[in-house]
């Protein structure tokens, strides 16, 4: 009698565990795995690199007095990068400021002289001849000041070129010269590149050029699956001899912090239509290394189920690639459904 209560008892509890997993999974909202109808995409591998890369050359000849920045560092735009020996440039400097004081002087003596002249000839006081030579006289002068600025302007630009500047902001990737070195116009001193603009390059096969050059929407998928769209797309009017494809070239906004150039990532074409399985995107869960999504079964019971991930539609759902058959019943509130599953495991019975 004893032996048949246990097995009545035992019976009876996993009668209740059932019925209470089905009620628990009944009060969560489900939803059916399903296909939609989505953009067709192809996509191929591309390299990024940055529209603005420059090596900087020396513009004068001059010692190296001091190298200001080195390589991976940031430089903003017009930042002094590399400064040169500036003695001479600066004594020329010097001088022509003094000779364009000097002329503007000269300048006001003969203007002054001028207007003198001109008054007493007036009166008939002096002869044409005299307010001539007046006036050949203040000319001279406003000439002799042109001069002198355009020397002013020449010399400040010598000074200006022992001072190297970055041409717009960005990271310095390469320095060709030390301190001490004497430096000769035309040669290299530094190389950098900005990240503010940067671009795609692809290499897009003959049997697919056509529809790539059609596709309005286009985008990039990051390594780390993140996709961010393109502002501008250049085909190339020519194929690549060697290979037989096209290349494509993709301008980004160059605002993302986690891209680089030289980096892998996936440039996506759309193509057409397709139909693909899709869930909802508040659905998907990540433990650590896997995504998933938490499944309920005919019989009511809930697992947690790896998944892998498409791309992330404008709808509120995502393309799901593998881990997941029509018409299975997936849990909308992970959250719940992570406290229902740790429920269902504790309420089972201890064999």
């Amino acid at each position: 009698m004893l032996q048949f209560r246990t097995y009545i008892s035992a019976c009876f509890a996993v009668l209740t565990i059932f019925i209470s997993a089905e009620l628990f999974a009944d009060e969560l909202e489900t939803v059916s795995v399903s296909y939609a109808e989505v953009p067709r995409v192809y996509r191929l591998d591309g390299v990024i690199e940055a529209v603005n890369k420059t090596t900087v050359s020396a513009q004068i000849s001059g010692q190296i007095e001091a190298i200001l920045f080195d390589v991976d560092d940031y430089v903003e735009k017009d930042e002094v990068i590399i400064r040169l020996n500036d003695k001479q440039p600066a004594s020329r400097l010097k001088q022509t400021k003094a000779e364009l004081d000097e002329a503007s002087a000269r300048l006001k003596e003969a203007q002054d002289e001028y207007q003198r002249v001109k008054g007493v000839y007036e009166k008939e006081a002096v002869s044409k001849k005299t307010l001539d030579a007046a006036e050949a006289s203040m000319k001279a002068a406003q000439a002799k000041l042109k001069s002198a600025r355009a020397g002013v302007e020449q010399a400040q630009e010598q000074f200006d070129y022992t001072r190297v500047r970055a041409p717009y902001s960005g990271i310095v990737t390469e320095r060709h010269i030390e301190i001490g070195e004497m430096a000769q116009p035309g040669q290299k001193l530094m190389s950098g590149l900005s990240l503010e603009e940067l671009r795609v390059n692809v290499d897009v096969p003959q049997s697919m050029i056509n529809a790539v050059r059609e596709s309005d929407d286009v985008f990039i998928e990051t390594p780390q699956g993140k996709f961010i769209p393109v502002t501008n797309k250049t085909v190339f009017p020519y194929a690549e001899r060697s290979s037989h494809t096209f290349r494509v070239r993709l301008d980004l906004s160059g605002d993302d912090l986690s891209l680089f150039p030289g980096m892998f990532v996936k440039a996506g074409f759309t193509i057409g239509q397709q139909a693909v399985l899709v869930v909802p995107t508040n659905s998907i869960v990540r433990r650590s290394e896997v995504t998933a999504v938490y499944v309920q079964s005919p019989k009511g019971d809930i697992s947690l189920r790896a998944i892998r991930l498409g791309r992330q539609l404008d709808d509120g759902n995502t393309i799901i690639l593998a881990g997941l058959e029509q018409d299975e019943i997936i849990l909308v509130d992970p959250i719940a459904a992570g406290a229902r599953l740790k429920q269902q495991y504790t309420t089972r019975p201890v064999r």
